[in-house]
């Protein structure tokens, strides 16, 4: 679970409906129009059907329970496992890593060291893990741009909705005491426009993004290990190498923990 996520979504939602609830004279059902989140969240599914496959928007709920049920790489660790194997390839040779293959969770880093102890070639070895890489990356990039183009849209479609209560509203002009309320039933459909958009679609895109960055990152530095491995450094040596990827304060304490 993504603490991050969860706290920063639901500090949102409720300091929305903490300002309408203290707010003198508001109600919260004077904030609820159905047609108008109709045309803002309906719309924009509508505009993202255009602009994606049918497939492709079926996963939202997938890519977007993502944002909260992620786990980010620990490269602290990452870089001690590939020491730890590192250290067995120097000391028992590189077949010995097969006995640890099991042992291995991550896909991407058993992936590497099986190819490894298989012999494979070190360039068809990094051929096959840029490749890898490159089709994560674009699988991310695409659940990010669905959360983008329809971030976008929304706003869009709220203030559609706003023209649209606007134009009903001054075509029944007959009934002065009615244009305040008219006017606000319009404007809440720009309000849900900038809600749907900038609560929800648009955070989550940055969210992927992030998530996706720090996975390509950890995919990097696996791909490093698993090279320097295969040619025989010395273990220290791709410590030295993969800590690069640490923030200066973490360095020492990962070369410490080695």
């Amino acid at each position: 679970m993504d603490i991050s996520s969860v706290i920063g979504f639901l500090l949102a939602i409720g300091l929305i409906l903490a300002a309408i609830l203290m707010a003198e004279g508001s109600q919260l059902s004077a904030f609820v129009d159905y047609p108008s989140l109709m045309v803002v969240v309906g719309g924009a599914f509508a505009a993202g059907l255009i602009c994606f496959a049918l497939a492709s928007i079926l996963k939202m709920p997938k890519i977007a329970m993502k944002v909260f049920l992620n786990k980010t790489p620990n490269v602290a660790e990452l870089i001690e496992q590939i020491v730890s194997l590192a250290e067995t390839a120097r000391r028992d040779g590189l077949l010995a890593l097969e006995a640890r293959v099991e042992e291995i969770e991550d896909k991407f880093i058993k992936l590497g060291v099986q190819m490894a102890v298989d012999g494979t070639r070190p360039e068809m070895i990094e051929d096959i893990l840029r490749t890898e890489m490159e089709a994560v990356a674009t699988r991310h990039k695409n659940g990010k741009s669905i959360m983008d183009q329809i971030g976008r849209f929304a706003p869009a479609y709220g203030m559609i909705g706003t023209l649209m209560g606007l134009i009903i509203m001054l075509g029944n002009m007959s009934d002065p005491s009615s244009i305040g309320s008219g006017m606000a039933v319009a404007l809440i459909t720009t309000l849900y426009g900038a809600i749907v958009s900038n609560v929800i679609f648009l955070p989550f895109a940055e969210k992927l993004g992030f998530i996706s960055k720090q996975e390509l990152v950890a995919m990097e530095i696996t791909l490093r290990g698993i090279m320097a491995i295969q040619s025989g450094e010395n273990p220290r040596v791709i410590q030295q190498k993969l800590t690069t990827f640490l923030p200066p304060n973490l360095r020492a304490e990962s070369q410490e923990a080695a």
